[in-house]
């Protein structure tokens, strides 16, 4: 990986978030009445929500309209972690935890290394964020 930030923001934010539910594959017209659609939800990594964590901390100082920003950043958190009562306080656990250590260190020196430019276009997505579903 050259940098998990970069690819969180193009990757993710760019294409996963706008299909978060796979479907199954096509079938025949004679079948098509028949066929059973399955969906299931995309598995999220450590290392995306790490990246998201991240932008919590990098966002603050990046964009004017912060009220905004935690608006959309709500919204992210939702998605990502649909099944939590209450988001915000499942990821801030989760990076307390002894193994996740590691993997949000990796993401804070992605963001480093993306620079002030890249982070802020990415602030600026998740401010915008509106949920697929």
């Amino acid at each position: 990986m050259r940098t998990l930030f970069k690819t969180f923001a193009l990757g993710i934010l760019s294409t996963s978030i706008a299909m978060p539910y796979a479907f199954a594959a096509d079938q025949t017209k004679e079948d098509a009445h028949d066929e059973k659609i399955e969906v299931t939800q995309v598995n999220v990594t450590d290392q995306e929500l790490a990246a998201i964590y991240v932008l919590s901390d990098i966002c603050s100082k990046l964009v004017k309209d912060k009220d905004a920003f935690d608006a959309g950043y709500q919204r992210l958190l939702k998605d990502f972690i649909p099944d939590a009562a209450d988001p915000e306080a499942t990821i801030k656990k989760l990076v307390k935890e002894k193994s996740f250590k590691s993997i949000l260190k990796e993401a804070q020196g992605d963001a480093k290394k993306a620079g002030k430019e890249a982070n802020t276009g990415v602030c600026e997505d998740v401010l915008n964020y509106q949920p697929q579903n």
